[in-house]
């Protein structure tokens, strides 16, 4: 297998991370276009706004082809925050998602945020079983309908 190597944004990532976000969270649970106008505007935020001092967004790649993202971004001054965790299908079960999720924790705990936090939904099981695992706690979990669809928000943090 050839290296997965992990870069910065790059032009045409955002497309690509739009589009992803929205295909396969449409696809798997019925996601609606206000969910891809949420990863849009997260974007360009981020590409508009970040501090390289302390935000960092990952891309997974294999030979050309991207695989998934990660960011952190901060929230306040000792927090971070995970934003656009995502792997593709076909980069499932590889243990590519705990490598990004470590390569983020990590660069925050350099970064010298204090904790972390995210935003999820309780119907992805393996994220949330992986943050479970590698010693996040779940702080909140409300049923809400957003997206057009019934779902259960979750938020959770970690000490760094």
């Amino acid at each position: 297998m050839d290296t997965i190597t992990l870069r910065d944004l790059r032009i045409g990532d955002a497309g690509w991370l739009i589009e992803q976000h929205a295909r396969l969270y449409a696809d798997a649970e019925g996601f609606d276009e206000t969910f891809e106008a949420l990863v849009a505007e997260i974007l360009a935020a981020y590409i508009r706004d970040h501090d390289p001092s302390g935000e960092r967004a990952w891309i997974a790649e294999q030979n050309g082809q991207r695989l998934g993202s990660i960011f952190c971004v901060r929230d306040d001054a000792r927090t971070a925050k995970l934003r656009l965790f995502l792997l593709t299908p076909a980069a499932r079960g590889k243990g590519l998602g705990l490598r990004l999720l470590t390569t983020c924790m990590t660069y925050a705990r350099n970064s010298g945020y204090q904790r972390m936090v995210l935003w999820t939904h309780e119907s992805h099981t393996a994220a949330c079983a992986l943050y479970a695992a590698t010693g996040w706690r779940l702080t909140s979990s409300v049923p809400v309908h957003n997206f057009g669809v019934d779902l259960v928000e979750q938020s959770w943090e970690i000490d760094l």
